[in-house]
């Protein structure tokens, strides 16, 4: 099986995933609740060097077995994945290595996880989901990489995850997915954000389209205004003012010390956040809600009550 034809079985039973375990596909998919809904036993645990592991019903299942130690967008893909082997009937699987593509090779993957791989980015990422995401970002088509960058966040999808969707979505062309998969993330991040930002730190840069709508974060991260003149005006106590770059003023300050354009995340935040955004010329409040989407660990808190 190659890989178109793992994508075609794996677009179909995405559809149909989505409609029998009640998943809205205009947005953010929550995996784990997914899962939950279709009876698979879910835990985490720290594993060095394991992604995941699906049982299957031969084998005392349908449960999974996640490696805690993954950042969220991977734990989340790897859920997905998993997901898929439980949809698509799958035997037992699992991997000894972090890193499937050197286990395997780009052309040595057996069938079923290629359809659980590409059952991962359509369940993940379905058309409708990625047409919302765009139009988070002012267009409908992804202009440059920091949008493609963009509409991953809002999706809780990896990057370069990302931008091979697009472009098998004819969103973007071959040539062009090719370029922008050899730009770093963090090259992107610090464009956003108008300053270097730690490892691991994601940056939500906000523009109009993102007015009442929930965008998930982690620790750490930092959620940029791209509105002229707008700030912060209304902050929880999980959440705090980005310090100035170390290069000087003006970076996410925005010039003005006491303008907040740009905020980060801290550790207390758990659950949601409403943010206020004053808007020069616009009489309705502008409202953002933060929510946490921390990595997953243990077995009471992995899947949703």
């Amino acid at each position: 099986m190659n890989w178109d034809v793992a994508h075609k079985v794996a677009a179909i039973a995405a559809v149909q995933a989505h409609r029998d375990l009640a998943v809205d596909r205009t947005g953010y998919v929550d995996v784990f609740a997914a899962l939950r809904a279709a009876g698979v036993v879910g835990i985490a645990r720290p594993m060095p060097r394991l992604f995941g592991v699906y049982y299957a019903r031969t084998d005392n299942g349908p449960g999974v077995l996640l490696n805690a130690s993954l950042d969220i967008v991977t734990q989340r893909h790897t859920a997905a994945h998993e997901l898929g082997h439980h949809r698509l009937d799958h035997r037992t699987a699992y991997d000894q290595e972090l890193d499937r593509a050197a286990r395997w090779g780009d052309g040595s993957w057996p069938d079923e996880e290629r359809t659980a791989e590409a059952f991962a980015a359509w369940f993940l990422m379905p058309p409708p989901a990625i047409t919302a995401a765009l139009a988070r970002t002012g267009t409908t088509r992804p202009r440059g990489p920091e949008d493609a960058y963009q509409v991953a966040r809002w999706l809780g999808t990896s990057y370069a995850g990302t931008v091979n969707h697009m472009q098998r979505l004819r969103l973007l062309g071959r040539e062009t997915a090719a370029a922008w998969l050899k730009i770093p993330p963090a090259a992107l991040k610090s464009a956003l954000a108008g300053t270097p930002v730690p490892p691991g730190t994601h940056v939500h840069s906000v523009g109009a389209g993102a007015h009442r709508a929930v965008l998930r974060v982690d620790a750490g991260d930092l959620v940029v205004l791209q509105l002229p003149g707008a700030r912060f005006n209304t902050l929880p106590d999980t959440v705090v003012p980005a310090e100035p770059s170390p290069a000087g003023p003006g970076q996410l300050a925005l010039d003005d010390p006491g303008t907040r354009a740009a905020v980060r995340v801290t550790d207390r935040l758990h659950g949601n956040a409403v943010l206020g955004v004053e808007v020069p010329g616009q009489d309705e409040p502008f409202v953002l809600t933060l929510q946490r989407q921390a990595p997953r660990a243990g077995i009471e808190t992995l899947w949703p009550a």
